[in-house]
Formats: structure tokens, sequence, C-alpha cells
């Protein structure tokens, strides 16, 4: 299976695949395969006198493709039940995080034949082991290679880390349910790692058959949002807040890094959005990134008598327009 992985979602309209075949949030997999089978008949191409079989066809073939697949629909579930058939919908960043999934995904051939919104979510597989499709051995079948989309912090990877990291695992249940087993690992997250890149955990995918080894585990690193810092290729960004006075008369001023607290010399007629580098404090690598600092002007509260007379001081002594280069008075 496949998982798309996007930094932001597309909107699209939302496909309620249980309304689409008549079944409840809960249905057995036997119940979907029952409701597939009975409107498939009823909207063949082939046999049905519906004005709109071909495309009710379609959509009853995708809804199936999603629900009767243990792993796509236990991703799908995770979406939640407030959608409604046709609701303009964006999926939520990383929603697919920590699902343990296996194979690969549909086919070239199945091109075209699936909505928008089943593209915004399962894309299409870019190569990879197809499912079922394990090496064979003498006297056994390797098996499969298992992925997962995993979120760590921007810090992991500056430092390098051990971390516990716990993936979903969906299950058929013995009375025909989709569930979710959880499993740990202790996985070392490297420095200089960076995002969309994979950790390869050697026999900790599908069981081989027979004397077949285990398939290995492919872990694909998303960081998560960090409240002070971004990230842009190797490069870390964080926008610093500057007096007014600080930027025009420059300053010397502390500045957080993930590292630790630096003096940085903020340069007299600073303006706002001024770029600052700290040199080799980003990812690390063979050619390390930079920390850049982009200063961004905070302007005092006028909220007293004293604050708002320094302002109008200010209007009356500076011969300052804001606006001068833009052709109006």
């Amino acid at each position: 299976m496949c998982i798309r992985s996007t930094e932001q979602g597309n909107s699209v309209d939302y496909r309620d695949y249980y309304k689409i075949l008549g079944v409840e949030r809960d249905a057995t997999q036997d119940d979907i395969k029952r409701a597939y089978r009975k409107l498939a008949r009823k909207y063949h191409p082939d046999v049905s006198k519906e004005a709109d079989a071909e495309e009710r066809f379609k959509e009853v073939g995708e809804a199936y493709e999603v629900l009767k697949d243990v792993e796509k629909r236990a991703a799908y579930d995770q979406l939640g039940e407030q959608w409604q058939q046709g609701q303009n919908f964006t999926p939520p960043p990383d929603w697919d995080a920590g699902f343990e999934f296996s194979g690969g995904g549909y086919t070239s051939a199945d091109a075209g034949f699936h909505s928008d919104f089943f593209e915004e979510l399962f894309g299409r597989a870019q190569g990879g082991r197809a499912y079922g499709a394990g090496a064979r051995g003498q006297g056994g079948r390797r098996g499969e290679d298992h992925h997962a989309k995993v979120l760590i912090d921007l810090e992991d990877s500056i430092n390098g880390a051990s971390r516990p990291i716990t993936l979903r695992v969906p299950e058929l249940s013995p009375d025909g349910h989709v569930q979710l087993r959880e499993r740990t690992l202790n996985v070392r997250i490297p420095k200089g790692i960076h995002p969309g890149q994979q950790l390869r955990l050697a026999g900790q995918g599908g069981p081989g058959l027979g004397t077949g080894e285990s398939g290995d585990l492919f872990l694909e690193v998303e960081f998560r949002k960090h409240p002070l810092y971004r990230l842009e290729g190797t490069d870390v960004y964080l926008d610093l807040p500057v007096a007014p006075w600080e930027a025009a008369l420059g300053a010397s001023v502390k500045v957080p890094t993930i590292s630790g607290a630096v003096n940085l010399k903020i340069p007299e007629d600073s303006g706002q959005g001024k770029k600052l580098r700290i040199k080799d404090r980003g990812l690390p690598g063979k050619t390390p990134g930079h920390m850049y600092v982009v200063l961004q002007i905070a302007l005092p509260p006028a909220d007293s008598d004293s604050a708002r007379a320094l302002y109008k001081q200010m209007e009356e002594q500076l011969a300052f327009n804001p606006r001068a280069n833009m052709g109006v008075a």
C-alpha cells in the first residue's frame, strides 16, 4: 500500500465510502464484500439501465478498493466521522503518520480510474515491492518490506537521538472487523537526517515463509512543526522579534539556537526582514546547513500617556514616510 506524503494537502471533495456502499462504519469485511457485489451488479455498464451507471460503478469500485483493504480502511477511518459526502475537504497534516503498511500500491493501469479524493490520500505507488512479491529463496520466501511515516523533532536530527517509536499495525480481528495493534521499536536517529529520507530497520518487516528471511521496515522521516524554528533545505530559520531601537541603533542580543543561546550582533539601520547568518547551526552533514535569523521589528504598545507622547514626539521630529517610494503623498 502507498500513502501519499504531502507537506500540505489539496482541497478535494470528500467521499464517504461507507455511504457509497450503503454499510455502517462498523461493518465487517464480509458485509462490505456483499454490499459491493450487489451494487456492482446493479450499476455494471453492460447491464444497467441507469443513466449514471458508469459513474456509479466507478464510485462503488473505488469505495470497495479502500474498504476491502484492511490497511487502507484503517487509514481512511482515521479521518473521523464528521465529514459529509461531497464536502470540501483538506487532509489534516500528517494524518497518516505512525501507520505500518505492507506492499506496494495500485498500478499505472488504474490511472484515471480514481477520484481526486483517493489520489490525495493514497497517491500512486512509486516502484517498490508489490504486495506479496517476496523474493524466493531455496526452501522459502522472503517476507514483505513494510513502510511507515514517522514524526521526529528537529532537535533529533541536529543532535542525533535514540527514540522509542510506536507504530499502529492494521489487522483483521477474528470476527471480521479492522483493528489496530501497536508495536514499539527503539530507533536510532542519525545526525543530519532530512525530511523525506528513510531509515531501514533490517528484519523488522513481514515474516518470511519457510526458511525465508523477514522483510525490512522502512521509516520515512518527517519533522513535527517546531514552535520556534522552521527548516528550509538544510538551513534553520528563526523569526526574531527586535525592538525598533535595536534595529535602528544596533545591538547585541541573545538568540536561542537548538545547541544553546548565542550572542548575535544586530547592525545599525537593520530593516524588517533582514537576515543574519549563524554559520553551521543548521542540519549537520558534510556540508552543514546554517541558521538564519530573520528580524521582525516589534512595536511597543501605545498603552499609556507616556508611550503615546513618545510616539507623538517621533511623528513630529522624524521626517519619516514609510510610503515615500509608493508614489502616494
